[in-house]
């Protein structure tokens, strides 16, 4: 395994959300030396996640962040004039999660630095980053960025597939202190979500067309925005006996994929490299789905020059996989509310990006078998993986147990008149347990005839 030079600048970790702190504490437990910069978010924000949200954050190590989060509460969603009370999420204050993110990241033995990036030039040879910390300006040399300030993050010139253009209004109330709980509701020309905190804490978002919005002025957004709210159904709850606080925030929910994601020394990570509209995914979630693995990536990029081609490939196909995912979710939810067919809102998204579905189905002649890019201790390596209609880029493991082997064994097996569970007992040094469960398994998604 190559080893990094130990006159080496520090790799630099630009933007301090769920994103840029995964990548800094997944590079300080695998040993690189780690700057995390950035500054807390600067409005007000609630974010509800899942149980899966909730776990993939526990094993990233978000220890004290976890803690931010309230027990789950029941979600009411109106869509399609249909009420629907089937899902809960656990609700959380977003500046609190975000503090509370930076404090993992000093407890793994990370180096943050709260501070505003101003600039940050790069050439092949590395990257300089000029901070403003305390009123005054310094510049911080590194051999390889991270660039995770989410939408921020400069991206003038580079190419992008941009979807629907869509404004979110984002508006704080404080009322009495009650159960948490959040909503959604469709409405003629767009959707919002509603989030009530156990401390009396409102918090109400709109999503809306851009171009067909028609939004006033900055000084009158705060009226539209009650107005608005008073008008749907699901928000009554959450603004009685509260009023607003401040004013509303508005912010770009236009899908975007950057097309450039990876070069030799930088790398870009959640909503930096790509983001989805909130009905498609929320952003603690969107984030570690982009940075979890990022860590191999800059590990082989650094240290294994040779595999920097597989590397910067591997990331690439993840994140326009993840972008095209998210945004079929979203495409597919869309579809389902029939009630303004003609609206602009609802007319360009129903049918975006594309109309592949987000499930294909899969049959024995559609499996095969390919070499692709995949993390094995730390690294991105190639391997053989089993490609199927619902997983493009391969599935290598299950359970510890590689599947091109099984899957090669039970393609052969057909002329040799054995079962399924006698091929794999076979590759599995005659385990006749995990046999039988790999089969159960395989025959589950499809791949056997």
């Amino acid at each position: 395994m190559a080893v990094r030079n130990m006159n080496a600048r520090p790799i630099v970790v630009l933007g301090a959300g769920p994103a840029g702190v995964a990548v800094a504490m997944g590079l300080q437990r695998a040993g690189e030396d780690v700057v995390l910069i950035g500054e807390p978010r600067r409005f007000a924000a609630v974010e509800g996640v899942s149980a899966r949200v909730l776990e993939a954050l526990r094993n990233a190590g978000f220890a004290r962040a976890l803690q931010c989060f309230a027990s789950p509460s029941p979600r009411c969603v109106t869509w399609n004039g249909v009420l629907s009370q089937a899902n809960t999420e656990s609700l959380v204050d977003r500046r609190r999660f975000d503090l509370a993110a930076l404090e993992d990241a000093r407890n793994a033995g990370v180096r943050v630095m709260s501070a505003r990036i101003v600039s940050c030039t790069s050439s092949p040879d590395g990257h300089l980053v000029q901070l403003e910390q305390g009123g005054a300006l310094q510049t911080l040399e590194a051999d390889f960025i991270v660039e995770a300030r989410g939408r921020a993050a400069p991206s003038t010139g580079q190419a992008r597939v941009r979807g629907a253009e869509t404004v979110s209004l984002l508006q704080y109330w404080q009322g009495p202190a009650g159960a948490a709980r959040s909503a959604v509701e469709s409405c003629a020309d767009g959707w919002a979500w509603m989030a009530a905190l156990a401390d009396g804490r409102r918090y109400l978002q709109i999503t809306l067309d851009v171009a067909s919005a028609a939004l006033p002025p900055k000084k009158a957004l705060g009226e539209f925005c009650r107005a608005r709210f008073e008008a749907i159904d699901a928000a009554r709850p959450f603004l009685q006996g509260a009023e607003p606080i401040g004013e509303p925030h508005a912010r770009t929910s236009t899908p975007v994929l950057q097309e450039a994601v990876v070069g030799d020394n930088w790398i870009r990570v959640g909503d930096a490299a790509m983001a989805v509209d909130p009905l498609s995914g929320n952003g603690i979630f969107q984030a570690l789905s982009s940075a979890l693995q990022a860590p191999a990536v800059v590990a082989t990029l650094l240290h294994e020059p040779a595999a920097a081609t597989l590397a910067q490939r591997f990331h690439r196909e993840r994140i326009e996989n993840l972008f095209y995912r998210f945004a079929r979710i979203g495409r597919d939810f869309y579809e389902q509310e029939s009630q303004w067919p003609g609206h602009p809102f609802w007319r360009t998204r129903r049918g975006w990006p594309d109309a592949e579905p987000i499930h294909a189905e899969t049959s024995p002649d559609k499996v095969h078998i390919a070499r692709r890019p995949v993390v094995d201790q730390g690294r991105i390596v190639e391997d053989e993986v089993v490609v199927t209609p619902d997983n493009p880029l391969g599935i290598w493991h299950l359970n510890g147990v590689k599947l091109a082997p099984l899957l090669r064994a039970l393609q052969a097996r057909a002329s040799q008149q054995t079962t399924a569970e006698d091929a794999l007992r076979a590759e599995l040094a005659g385990d006749a347990a995990r046999a039988g469960q790999l089969a159960a398994w395989i025959r589950s998604q499809g791949w056997l005839a």
